[in-house]
């Protein structure tokens, strides 16, 4: 079971934030795609008479792939993958058609750079460079590397799709470390640089509609402060700023790298753990609660409480499963703090009775 839900932190998306941006730009994106293979798709067949028309076999696997990305994405705890791997796929189909259509001369050269270009609608900045340079090395690969003496003879197209490469890329790079600061200040705790309540709706979609196609399990862990605002009356509000950015610290140094912290407000938190059964919530809940008590997050004694609840397939809604967390979390604090405790499990309902048969009566 263990070995099921470990997962590794991915290059491709190494934040929660990354890993939004490649999920909720299938809505964002789904019109300007349609159009683009709408285009390349003209452009294919509008070339046909010279190229050839078995290039339209080409189109084919192109739109069958895009077909099944979204719903591959739907089912996969690596959604980034998928994304990058259609591109990729999307990319090498482009390029094989480099030498089978006139080489370096051929006019597939400039459609090797579209996947580069489309990359970061879904990809932050340095994936975008890496996916570039990948390209590169494919342009170069299917007319340097088939055709050396064409291309001496006359360079040109491969050097300025080359340079236009380069100026896309770079381009999209700016853009896009851009809207990621932006992405940053809308979902990101400011303090704490914990995920916030924007960010929980999104997940929260997300990690229903995944239970529900695969059948997986999610855990929620509420927690908060004990005695929090004896700290504020008693220290200050700076002190208790550095407490709350501590606990979240140390919090975030013992989940991995799947298993994200949410600030609720004040100091209030959430910790999701998709994959993971009530049990593993509860072990996980429980080195939490000892790595806070044992720190000593900004200087003081403190200690945390944490309700645990779980749900898998289409049992997994958000708003009951939280309620059951937060339920728990409260039964916590009135059993003295710095414990953990699961929802109540309801008591099996007692067996229906069953009338004794009258006696007849004698004689």
């Amino acid at each position: 079971m263990e070995n099921e839900r470990e997962q590794r932190r991915s290059w491709l998306c190494p934040t929660e934030l990354d890993r939004m941006r490649v999920v909720e730009a299938s809505e964002r994106v789904r019109r300007a795609r349609v159009l683009i293979w709408l285009v390349i798709g003209i452009c294919i067949v509008a070339v046909a008479p010279w190229n050839g028309w078995w290039v339209l076999l080409l189109f084919a696997p192109a739109g069958l792939n895009l077909a099944l990305l979204e719903v591959m994405m739907r089912r996969s705890d690596h959604p980034e993958r998928w994304a990058f791997g259609t591109l990729a796929f999307m990319m090498a189909l482009f390029a094989a058609a480099v030498p089978l259509t006139g080489g370096a001369s051929s006019p597939a050269v400039p459609l090797v750079i579209i996947p580069a270009a489309v990359a970061p609608m879904r990809f932050r900045g340095a994936v975008v460079a890496a996916f570039g340079i990948l390209t590169a090395g494919a342009l170069l690969a299917v007319t340097v590397g088939t055709d050396p003496a064409a291309v001496a003879d006359d360079p040109r197209l491969v050097i300025t799709t080359l340079a236009l490469l380069i100026c896309v890329t770079l381009a999209n790079w700016s853009l896009v470390e851009a809207e990621m600061k932006q992405r940053d200040a809308a979902v990101l705790d400011p303090l704490t640089d914990c995920l916030n309540r924007k960010a929980l709706e999104a997940r929260a979609q997300e990690l229903e509609l995944q239970a529900k196609l695969t059948g997986g399990t999610v855990a929620l862990v509420a927690c908060d402060i004990d005695h929090f605002k004896e700290v504020n009356d008693a220290h200050g509000h700076d002190r208790g700023d550095a407490v709350l950015k501590a606990v979240a610290y140390e919090m975030r140094k013992v989940l991995r790298s799947f298993e994200l912290v949410y600030r609720l407000g004040g100091e209030e938190f959430l910790v999701v753990l998709p994959g993971v059964d009530l049990e593993g919530g509860i072990k996980v809940a429980e080195r939490l609660r000892s790595r806070i008590e044992e720190c000593r997050p900004g200087g003081l004694d403190l200690t945390l409480s944490f309700g645990v609840s779980a749900a898998a397939g289409s049992e997994v809604a958000y708003e009951r499963v939280f309620k059951a967390a937060d339920e728990a979390l409260y039964e916590a604090k009135a059993a003295g703090r710095n414990c953990v405790v699961p929802p109540p499990v309801a008591a099996p309902a007692p067996p229906p009775s069953v009338a004794e048969p009258a006696m007849a009566p004698l004689g």
